[in-house]
């Protein structure tokens, strides 16, 4: 791309831009008088096909026409993202369009874009669209998908996001991965992610699932649960997590530091006085088991 080029300039050709504003008329006139062309690519970082500025908006009667004048369901979309049509329409939950495009041809389980891609059951979880998700499930999506590599999040992980605790559960009654790992850059567990926006029932429902307090954050700049129920000041998530064993003296970030630590940085004093109640808790219990390990072994040797 020209360095030159800024992200905003528009690009769109006069078909894509009708499409995405729903101009039916318009757009039946460039495809069938203007000779224009239906999978005519995405131009610039934010680009969409007709079809994709289409199905992102609810255009359902200029889908059909498109659709029917040979677009490419399956087309990847512009840089930041590269939806396709399908998964636009899925994270926008615009179930008719959806059920048109896979009725057309577009696949369920394509693999996400690398960069911020989803899939569309993916796209659909983390918009909170449960009908839609339950729709999509049954025509065979793929509940543990793998996310993509940047900025990626499994079906299971955008649900947690999102603090959709119906969707949630759906994913995990479908045996959604609770721990499945984060990707590197940008990832979360469902349960990081949950606790990290400030969704208290979602996070009790992971914890009841199995999700694991203590795993390990992203490779960079990653987060355990605590730390990142400490960085957004949610105080009744921070008290759930350490009940159910939260290590508090677990390193978190590049900076490699405490929840206490964390919560301190960013002024929630009262999350950083329960951390520490914890540690020196921890603190008192280590030095109480260490001296009844010496005295047991004392008597031991005098017997």
């Amino acid at each position: 791309m020209d360095p030159d080029q800024s992200f905003e300039e528009p690009t769109s050709t006069p078909l894509q831009l009708a499409a995405e504003q729903g101009h039916l008329q318009e757009v039946q006139r460039l495809l069938f008088e203007s000779a224009e062309q239906p999978n005519e690519e995405p131009r610039g970082y934010y680009g969409k096909t007709a079809l994709q500025a289409a199905s992102a908006n609810g255009h359902l009667e200029v889908v059909e026409v498109l659709i029917n004048a040979g677009a490419d369901t399956n087309a990847k979309g512009g840089n930041n993202g590269g939806k396709t049509a399908l998964v636009l329409a899925s994270g926008a939950g615009h179930i008719s369009i959806v059920k048109k495009l896979v009725s057309s041809g577009a696949s369920i389980n394509t693999s996400p874009y690398r960069y911020y891609g989803r899939t569309a059951l993916q796209a659909a979880a983390e918009g909170g669209h449960e009908d839609l998700v339950l729709w999509l499930l049954g025509q065979g999506a793929d509940v543990n998908a793998p996310p993509a590599k940047v900025d990626g999040r499994t079906a299971l992980q955008a649900a947690a996001f999102s603090g959709n605790a119906r969707i949630v559960q759906i994913l995990l009654e479908r045996n959604a991965r609770v721990n499945e790992r984060p990707v590197r850059y940008k990832g979360l567990t469902a349960l990081q992610a949950a606790a990290f926006q400030g969704h208290c029932k979602v996070v009790e429902q992971l914890i009841q699932a199995g999700a694991d307090v203590n795993a390990d954050g992203a490779g960079l700049n990653g987060y355990t649960a605590l730390s990142a129920a400490a960085e957004g000041g949610h105080l009744e998530i921070v008290q759930t997590l350490l009940d159910a064993g939260a290590n508090v003296s677990a390193l978190s970030g590049n900076q490699k530091r405490t929840a206490m630590q964390i919560a301190l940085a960013r002024g929630h004093a009262e999350i950083g006085r329960i951390c520490n109640g914890y540690l020196h808790s921890q603190m008192r219990m280590k030095t109480w088991n260490l001296r009844s390990h010496l005295e047991a072994q004392v008597v031991s040797e005098t017997q």
